[in-house]
């Protein structure tokens, strides 16, 4: 049976994040390559993973290098740093691409930024990335979960862990 994952803001190929965010590799390479292993040790062929924007720094040919080296059904919701039109997201191996939320099992809104208004009357339960390490944002609420790499070691997170975290909190 396949699952679902998330994740976000991988930043490919961008040396500077790793100095932002304080990021724990001694390269770009170093990071690439563990956030590769950590995807492909985590989602299988048949899974479906949600990408919450920021994907990737390099040009088309790397960034299809990598994105094809990635397993599962792999759907993009664009992010601030995800400017090139959808025709080359899907190019380099992206099986869906969107530059709107996209609203999944009529509960789950999935969007690069926090929502940014009152969220306690929405029958909605928030995802998104952009915030990376920010305190002010936690990485789970009752309405709202953050899957920036991370909060999350570097590895895609499943949706049903999500849903499970939010209900003790």
């Amino acid at each position: 049976m396949s699952k679902t994952f998330l994740i976000s803001d991988m930043h490919f190929g961008h040396k500077k994040i790793m100095t932002y965010e304080n990021r724990p590799f001694a390269s770009i390479e170093n990071m690439d390559a563990a956030i590769i292993k950590n995807w492909n040790n985590t989602v299988s062929k048949t899974d479906k993973i949600f990408i919450a924007g920021d994907v990737s720094f390099y040009g088309k040919d790397k960034t299809a290098e990598i994105i094809q080296k990635l397993n599962g059904k792999k759907i993009l919701v664009k992010g601030n740093h995800d400017e090139r039109g959808n025709n080359w997201w899907a190019d380099v191996g992206f099986d869906e691409v969107s530059n709107y939320p996209i609203i999944y099992r009529e509960r789950f809104v999935i969007q690069h930024e926090p929502p940014e208004y009152n969220i306690e009357t929405t029958p909605y339960f928030y995802i998104y990335g952009h915030v990376h390490g920010d305190e002010k944002y936690k990485t789970i609420t009752q309405k709202t979960a953050c899957v920036c790499v991370e909060r999350w070691n570097y590895t895609p997170v499943e949706l049903e862990k999500i849903i499970e975290s939010a209900k003790f909190i």
